[in-house]
Formats: C-alpha cells, structure tokens, sequence
C-alpha cells in the first residue's frame, strides 16, 4: 500500500522544485556543498564558504563500533566557518540492526536540532565489499528494507525528522529491489559521478535533493550539489 506524504516532507517537496519530465534540462538554483571524513584530515572550511559552498556533511560513525576521529574538528570547523552542516553515519546491515545503528549515530554527533544550521543526520547505503558479505551485506532484497526501515523509524522517533539517505541508482536496485518506501519520507542523496546530470532517479522519489556529482572537491572531500537555492536548503535544516 503506498502511503501518503507525511507533512514534513510535503513541506521539503514544496521546498525544492518538483523533478523535471525525462529529457529537459533547465537551469535552476543550485547550492554548493561538500561531504568528508577522516580521509580528509585536513579541510579548508573558510575557503569552501568564501568559494560559495554552503553545506557539508561529515561522517560521525560505521556500525555500532567506529566512531570518526576527525568529526568534531570538522564540525567545528565547519561551524566556525559559517557552514550548514550535519552528521553521516556508514550503515553495515550485517552486523546489527538498524535501530541500534541508527542509536549509536545519534550518540556519537548525528542528532539533529532546529537551529537552522543543522541537517538531518544520513544514512549511507551503498556497497559492502566481499569480507562484508558483498554488495548487499548477504542480507535479502526483503532484510534490507527491514533493515533501512528500522533505521529510519528509529532516527525518526529520536529526532522527529527522517534522516536523508545516501545511495546510488545501481545499490538501491540490486539490494532494495527499488522499493519507495522512503520516497514519502526520507529525502534522496543521489550518487552519480557525471557532468550530465544525476540521471535515473530510484525508489520512487520524484527527485534528488542532494546530487554527489563528483569524488573531488576543491577544497576537501566529495562535491555536493543541493536541489534548490538557500532558502530553500535552510528550510530543512530547519524542519
């Protein structure tokens, strides 16, 4: 049965422009951002800002055992610079269960406040290697999103906002089976390396509200680009 939008996100669809029809391509407001982790130890935040980039979104945890050594310098540095930002969290669907996972993020920097300079926490969803069970962990299409579902609900009820789910096209169909049980919920962190746009959008989300469009960024990490201009991104930091 496919649910009807919560408000929260009816008001984060009203926020960013519905997806455009296949095959147009207009120009329309964009925000630059960025993501990073302790594989950017160092990161030039005031420069990212005086560049134009308004957010970054920075890893805080993986399972229920790793914590980032370097989130809170760059959520400090990202703060001081004058940067929107937030927490991510490196989902692994084979050792524990999503509520727990979800739990240890929220202890460990992934919460959330009404601040309007703090996103929603992430989930990133994407390939398990071999020793990890492969691209999907060994679990079912069905197990993922049980696992992704209590996740999500978790985080929810701890926070009141759905977290924003990173993955990419391929991943969410191999291992989801392109379920949209999210796509009335969470909003989409859409992984495509490409000048071309961020192609296919999965799992019924009617668009992107994050674009990963590249592996490189200037001033550290990946690059980021947000579906709508400012206001529109300070809407769902804000909730």
């Amino acid at each position: 049965m496919k649910l009807a939008p919560t408000v929260a996100l009816v008001a984060m669809y009203q926020a960013v422009a519905l997806a455009l029809p296949a095959g147009r391509l207009e120009k329309r407001a964009t925000v630059q951002g960025f993501d990073i982790s302790h594989y950017q130890p160092t990161v030039n935040y005031q420069g990212a800002y005086n560049s134009g980039a308004r957010f970054v979104i920075i890893k805080a945890t993986e399972g229920t055992t790793y914590i980032d050594p370097k989130f809170s310098q760059h959520y400090n540095g990202a703060t001081a610079a004058g940067l929107i930002r937030g927490g991510y969290h490196f989902a692994r669907p084979a050792s524990s269960s999503g509520a727990a996972q979800a739990t240890y993020f929220l202890a460990h920097g992934g919460g959330w406040s009404g601040d309007g300079r703090t996103l929603p926490g992430m989930v990133d969803m994407e390939y398990g290697t071999a020793s990890q069970g492969g691209t999907c962990y060994g679990l079912s299409k069905t197990s993922m999103v049980n696992w992704i579902t209590d996740f999500v609900n978790t985080y929810h009820a701890k926070t009141t906002r759905w977290p924003l789910i990173y993955t990419t096209n391929d991943w969410w169909n191999t291992c989801t089976g392109n379920t949209n049980d999210f796509s009335t919920k969470s909003p989409l962190v859409l992984a495509r390396y490409s000048s071309a746009g961020p192609g296919t959008i999965p799992g019924g989300w009617p668009f992107q509200t994050f674009w990963q469009n590249k592996d490189s960024y200037t001033y550290g990490g990946d690059s980021d680009i947000f579906n709508g201009d400012l206001t529109q991104l300070k809407k769902i930091a804000t909730g």
